[in-house]
C-alpha cells in the first residue's frame, strides 16, 4: 500500500476509477434488467447512467488538477 500513499495523486485517480466501474456495472445490469428507480423504467435508459459516469470522471479529473499545487 506504500506506492499508494507516496503520490498524492494516486488516492484520488483510485476513487475515480472504482467509482467509475462501479456506476458503469450499475449501467450494464440496467441493460439487463430495469432497476425501476425514478428515471430509470426502461432498458434504454442506461445511457443516463453512462453519462453521469462521464460527468464524475471530467469533475475529478478538473478537481485534482485544480487543487494539484496544494
Amino acid at each position: 500500500m506504500g506506492w499508494l500513499t507516496s503520490n498524492p495523486i494516486l488516492p484520488e485517480l483510485f476513487v475515480t476509477k472504482i467509482l467509475g466501474v462501479f456506476l458503469l456495472l450499475i449501467a450494464a445490469i440496467q441493460v439487463i434488467k430495469p432497476l425501476g428507480w425514478p428515471g430509470l423504467k426502461r432498458r434504454a435508459d442506461a445511457w443516463k447512467l453512462v453519462a453521469g459516469v462521464v460527468v464524475v470522471t471530467f469533475a475529478s479529473v478538473i478537481l485534482t488538477a485544480l487543487f494539484q499545487g496544494f
